[in-house]
């Protein structure tokens, strides 16, 4: 008996409905977690666009401010900025900054802060710019939300006397969603 004859009709069926399945999912909507209020940057902006950040946090190990015990301490992201299609736009690093391709930049200052909702994630943010670039698609963001963050968090150990100016690249990915005056 030739059981190829069988099969074949067998796995068309279930490639058929692997293949619903996936589309069922893709089309299900995606559940955002709610930004706190503290986050919100007013009426007085509209969104222009949602990017999103892969990148590292940079860690060194310092002697604590006030302390005589070492402790990792925040240095700077380095990330490359991709657009709601995936393709490169630009790169966020120290200042904060984040750069557009088109050379338009703008630096940023924390205005408020929130626990991330997932563990060992770094906090959300809310954060005021400041056009420091050439025109382009970023020298008109006055407002900046990082949000939807995983990992990025400072190790817990590691972090010693005889480390003292050691650094640490902790992989993260965000959210940046930009605003712009109304």
């Amino acid at each position: 008996m030739n059981t190829s004859k069988f099969l074949k009709p067998l796995a068309v069926l279930w490639a058929g409905a692997c293949l619903a399945a996936v589309a069922a999912c893709a089309g299900a909507p995606i559940t955002q977690p709610k930004v706190p209020a503290a986050l919100e940057p007013g009426g007085s902006v509209r969104t222009l666009a949602t990017i999103s950040a892969t990148g590292v946090q940079i860690y060194e190990c310092r002697m604590a401010s006030g302390s005589n015990a070492a402790a990792w301490t925040f240095v700077a992201p380095e990330a490359q900025l991709f657009d709601e299609r995936g393709r490169s736009m630009g790169t966020h690093g120290a200042g904060p900054y984040w750069m557009g391709l088109d050379g338009s930049r703008v630096v940023g200052s924390v205005r408020a802060r929130a626990d991330a909702p997932e563990s060992g994630a770094i906090p959300w943010l809310l954060l005021t710019t400041q056009n420091v670039g050439a025109p382009g698609v970023l020298s008109a963001v006055s407002f900046i939300q990082r949000l939807n963050t995983e990992g990025g968090i400072a190790p817990v150990t590691g972090c010693d006397a005889q480390s003292i100016g050691r650094q640490v690249r902790v992989g993260y990915r965000a959210d940046y969603r930009l605003f712009v005056p109304a």
